[in-house]
């Protein structure tokens, strides 16, 4: 993984100003090699102009010193060499001050003030200079010689290093921009990722949730009516043997309805567990939450397709008239298809608000209205109070089903009410649109 923009920036380990120790070493020992010329060069300077040797000395060594601060002050090595230029010292302080100046950050303009600065001095005096060993030596290379000479040697003492610092502050620029650049973008990824582990969750737990849905609707509809079954086999199992075979039957055929169900539910879950470990060693983080949002996609779309239809609605009120409840079905409206999520829907709907009534009302008697609107289709499943004889089917339940049917209708973009009547029954409403 690369690095973020951070770990790009050096350790201030150097001393002062500096950034590094090695640089210190670098621009100190300039200094020195600077100050020893300068100090050398200092002597002829006083010679020529008159005063004690050790003044001249050390003007040289304070003047060559002031390269050590080349980083920090660039302005100040630099015109503190043109300003030695006359005393022709400070060789190596002007080069090194020009490149340093060069490739800092300072508006262009002043570089260039600078530079033409250092530039017409280093011509002057070249030119002066010249021009007075030519007339003591008495040389005569003709007029266009002085001219040529001090052009030459002052472009070749301010194009070279100003040229290499320009290049190399570009450079180092240029390097910092795309530093950056790789950094916004590394940061950009590292978003996307998390972002997309984020949708990969949100996905697993919509898929969880779906699956307990879905198993909850399946198993708790069978099971309380094996249970009442059961129930009644027991209580005529001695009375009645005939109707005792009845009921053992439907048992069976509930469990083996449940077990079916489980199977094909199962089956859905397991047809992309392999490929699902196999792909997961190598996609890459960025593609999680799009394949986990597809799998649950296509997960979800093998359920919805396998689910049931309002057309089964008239054997799963059949179911519970067997079971002993009386149930009174009204349609309304022309019968029409809807999507295949929205008849599983509204078919679990009235399924878990029968096993609703099997469980906490068992013996009232159940209305389930159906009605086909034009843009909309709501059914309703209303039991009137249990009788205060009728035996408990001692049916445990999880709290999940009002939630469950909730989630379902709200998911469509439905609306869903439910609660207690004033007459001492309960009443569950849905109403879910057609498209």
């Amino acid at each position: 993984m690369t690095t973020t923009g951070e770990d790009h920036v050096p350790a201030r380990g150097g001393p002062w100003w500096w950034d590094r120790r090695r640089g210190a070493v670098l621009d100190v020992s300039l200094g020195a090699v600077s100050a020893l010329e300068c100090a050398a060069e200092g002597v002829p300077f006083a010679r020529d102009a008159g005063v004690p040797l050790a003044v001249g000395v050390v003007f040289g060594l304070l003047a060559g010193s002031v390269l050590v601060v080349r980083r920090k002050w660039p302005i100040a090595v630099v015109l503190v060499a043109i300003a030695v230029t006359p005393a022709e010292m400070g060789f190596l302080m002007g080069v090194v001050g020009l490149y340093t100046l060069a490739a800092s950050e300072l508006p262009r303009r002043i570089i260039g003030s600078l530079a033409g600065m250092s530039l017409l001095g280093t011509l002057i005096v070249t030119f002066v200079r010249l021009r007075q060993d030519m007339a003591r030596d008495g040389v005569d290379l003709g007029d266009w010689f002085l001219p040529f000479a001090s052009i030459a040697t002052s472009l070749g003492l301010t194009a070279p290093p100003l040229l290499l610092g320009l290049y190399v502050g570009q450079r180092r620029r240029l390097m910092e921009s795309l530093r950056e650049r790789a950094d916004s973008l590394e940061r950009e990824l590292q978003l996307l990722a998390e972002r997309a582990e984020e949708r990969a969750q949100w996905a697993r737990g919509e898929e969880r949730t779906r699956i307990a849905r879905e198993m909850h609707d399946v198993v708790a509809h069978r099971v309380s009516l094996m249970v009442v079954h059961a129930a009644a086999l027991q209580a005529v199992a001695r009375k009645d043997p005939e109707k005792a075979v009845k009921n053992a039957a439907l048992v069976g055929d509930m469990g083996r309805q449940a077990l079916t169900e489980l199977r094909e539910m199962l089956g859905v879950l397991r047809s992309g567990g392999e490929g699902a470990r196999a792909e997961r060693a190598s996609v890459p983080l960025a593609a999680v939450g799009v394949a986990a949002a597809a799998a649950a996609s296509r997960a979800a779309e093998h359920g919805e397709a396998e689910g049931p239809c309002l057309a089964e609605l008239d054997e799963l009120v059949g179911q519970s008239e067997a079971a002993g409840m009386v149930v009174d079905l009204s349609v309304e409206g022309e019968v029409r298809v809807y999507a295949a999520e929205v008849e599983s829907t509204a078919f679990r709907v009235v399924q878990e608000a029968l096993t609703n009534v099997h469980k906490h009302a068992a013996g009232a008697k159940t209305y389930v209205r159906l009605a086909h609107r034009v843009s909309e289709i709501a059914m309703q499943v209303e039991n009137e109070p249990p009788p205060e004889a009728a035996a408990s089917a001692r049916l445990p339940s999880g709290g999940n089903g009002l939630v469950g049917m909730k989630e379902r209708v709200a998911a469509l973009g439905g609306v869903f009410v439910s609660g207690p009547t004033d007459a001492g029954g309960f009443r569950v409403s849905a109403v879910i649109p057609a498209s």
